[in-house]
């Protein structure tokens, strides 16, 4: 059974950074899989933040994050990190991380929570104005 633990989030002032971190245990996945972050306010849908593929060297990230989060990951940890710098209160939200088996190489990212099977519990980030 798959095991995905988050952690990292908090309270920070704008303009602060966070290092989110996810924990993957329990299965091994194929050399094809991406791993995602998302994030969910209150009262709104769960949204795509950012995808990285198995070898960590392809990324991809929404539009309102580019150039202030870096999402990487440590095989070795099983582990997927998330690097939020210049945080605005627009970021406060509940974090997720979650995985994706795709099972070709050429597999392209994709932004719908409905794609990614399994999921973390999530961690609360607030940025405060």
């Amino acid at each position: 059974q798959v095991q995905m633990v988050e952690s990292g989030g908090g309270l920070v002032q704008a303009g602060g950074s966070l290092r989110l971190a996810c924990a993957v245990s329990g299965r091994t996945f194929s050399s094809y899989q991406h791993m995602g972050w998302f994030r969910q306010a209150p009262g709104k849908e769960r949204d795509f933040v950012a995808a990285i593929k198995s070898s960590g060297s392809t990324t991809y990230y929404a539009d309102s994050v580019k150039g202030r989060f870096t999402i990487s990951r440590d095989n070795v940890k099983n582990t997927v990190y998330l690097q939020m710098n210049s945080l605005k209160p627009e970021d406060t939200a509940v974090y997720y991380c979650s995985a994706r088996e795709t099972y070709y190489s050429g597999a392209p990212f994709s932004t719908s929570p409905i794609s990614y099977e399994y999921w973390g519990q999530g961690t609360q980030v607030t940025v405060s104005s």
